[in-house]
C-alpha cells in the first residue's frame, strides 16, 4: 500500500515511502547542520580563539554545506522504487523543453548555486566595507550603509543576468517580445519607479543617511494625511522606501519621494547648535527684572544649555491674559530636546512658586444685561 506510486516526477515514481525518506533526510540535514555549527563554535570557544567576522562567515558556510550532502542523499533515496538512479541522471532530466531553450535539474542547481554565491559575495562585501570604514578615522555608518546597498543591488542584478546567460535565454528577445506588457507595467507602476529613482538619488547624494535625525515639514503627507512637523531618526534606506523611527518608538515606512521632494531639515548636518524657544505668559504688573533673572537662572541650570551662548528673555506681545514672553537659549540638536525643554519648564515652575509669581490663565467676565423695566 505504501509502495503504491502516488505521482511521477518525470520518469521517477514517487510513493509514500519516498516522501517519508525525503522528509527524514532533510530533517536530519537541518539537525546535523545545527550540531556541526554548535560543535565548531564550541571548539573555537574552548580554544579561546577570537574569530573575525570573515572567519565567522566561513564557519557558517561550512555548516550550511551539510544541505548539499542532504540533496545528494535525497536523490539516491529514489533507488527504493526506481532501480539504479545516479545523481548525474537526475541532473540531466528535462523539466521543461521549448524550441529555443530547455530547463533541467542541472539548470535549477546552477541557478541556486549562482544566487547562493551571490549571497556569499554580498556578505563578503559587507565584511570588506566594515573593515575598510571602521579602520578609518572618519568612520561614518551612513556611508558604509550606502556602499553596502549599492553593492548588494549590483551583485543581485548581475546574478540575474548570469542566470539568463547560463540558461540560454536571449534577454533582448525577451524584452522586445514583451514591449506592450512593459509599457503597461510602466504606466501602472510609475509611482513605484519614481520612488525607486528617488531611492537611488538618496543613496548616491548622501544628504540623508542612516542614523540621521531629521525634521519632516508639516507639508509632508504620510499615508495620505498631512501631519505637523515631525522629528524622526532614519533607520534604513531601501530602493523604494525609507524606514524612520519617531520619538514614540514607532517605525514608519514612507516612500522615498517624500524625502526628495518635500522640505527636510537634517539635524545631523551643519551646525550642532541651534536656538530653542520656550514660550510663557506672566500677569500684568509683575516684576519683569525678577522674572528675567529667574528665567535665565532656570535655563542656565540645565546641563545641556550652552553657557557660552547668550540666554535671552524677550517680550513677544501684550496678550489678552498677560505679558507673553520667550525664553531663548542655545543647545545641541538632540533627539531628547523635548525632554530638556520639559525639565527647564519644571524648574521655571518651581522658581515661580518660590517667588510667588503668577502664571495667569484666561478669564471671562460675565455682565448681566440691564432689565427693560429699569
Amino acid at each position: 500500500m505504501f509502495a503504491t506510486t502516488l505521482f511521477y516526477i518525470g520518469p521517477y515514481k514517487i510513493c509514500f515511502w519516498n516522501l517519508i525518506f525525503l522528509l527524514l533526510i532533510f530533517f536530519a540535514g537541518a539537525v546535523l547542520r545545527r550540531l556541526v555549527h554548535k560543535a565548531l563554535k564550541g571548539y573555537v570557544k574552548s580554544a579561546n580563539i577570537q574569530l573575525e567576522a570573515k572567519q565567522m562567515a566561513r564557519l557558517r558556510l561550512v555548516s550550511q554545506s551539510v544541505y548539499l550532502l542532504a540533496i545528494y542523499v535525497a536523490v539516491l533515496s529514489l533507488r527504493y522504487n526506481n532501480g539504479h538512479v545516479t545523481f548525474n541522471d537526475f541532473l540531466q532530466f528535462k523539466l521543461l523543453s521549448f524550441e529555443r531553450f530547455k530547463i533541467d535539474f542541472s539548470d535549477i542547481l546552477i541557478v541556486i548555486s549562482v544566487f547562493f554565491g551571490a549571497k556569499i559575495t554580498v556578505n563578503l562585501t559587507r565584511l570588506y566595507f566594515a573593515r575598510r570604514f571602521k579602520g578609518s578615522q572618519h568612520y561614518d555608518a551612513g556611508t558604509e550603509f550606502v556602499y553596502n546597498q549599492l553593492a548588494k543591488y549590483f551583485i543581485y542584478v548581475a546574478s540575474i543576468l548570469i542566470c539568463f546567460k547560463l540558461l540560454g535565454i536571449d534577454l533582448m528577445i525577451l524584452l522586445t517580445s514583451s514591449v506592450g506588457l512593459l509599457v503597461g507595467l510602466g504606466l501602472g507602476l510609475q509611482d513605484v519607479f519614481k520612488d525607486m529613482i528617488a531611492g537611488i538619488v538618496l543613496l548616491f547624494e548622501g544628504n540623508l543617511r542612516v542614523g540621521d535625525i531629521v525634521e519632516l515639514s508639516g507639508k509632508s503627507k504620510i499615508n495620505g494625511v498631512s501631519n505637523e512637523a515631525m522629528v524622526a531618526k532614519i533607520v534604513k534606506i531601501n530602493v523604494r522606501t525609507t524606514q524612520i523611527q519617531t520619538r514614540e518608538g514607532n517605525v514608519l515606512i514612507i516612500p522615498n519621494t517624500h524625502l526628495t521632494q518635500d522640505r527636510i531639515e537634517n539635524w545631523s548636518h551643519g551646525s550642532e547648535l541651534t536656538r530653542f524657544i520656550i514660550k510663557l505668559t506672566v500677569a500684568y504688573g509683575s516684576d519683569m527684572l525678577l522674572i528675567e533673572r529667574l528665567l535665565k537662572q532656570a535655563a542656565l541650570a540645565h546641563p545641556k544649555v550652552k553657557k557660552s551662548n547668550p540666554v535671552m528673555v524677550r517680550l513677544s506681545d501684550f496678550g489678552d491674559s498677560g505679558l507673553e514672553l520667550e525664553l531663548i537659549f542655545w543647545a545641541d540638536q538632540s533627539w531628547d530636546i523635548n525632554n530638556y525643554k520639559s525639565e527647564i519648564r519644571l524648574e521655571i515652575d518651581r522658581l515661580f512658586r518660590t517667588y510667588s509669581i503668577e502664571i495667569p490663565y484666561p478669564q471671562r467676565v460675565m455682565h448681566q444685561a440691564p432689565s427693560r423695566n429699569s
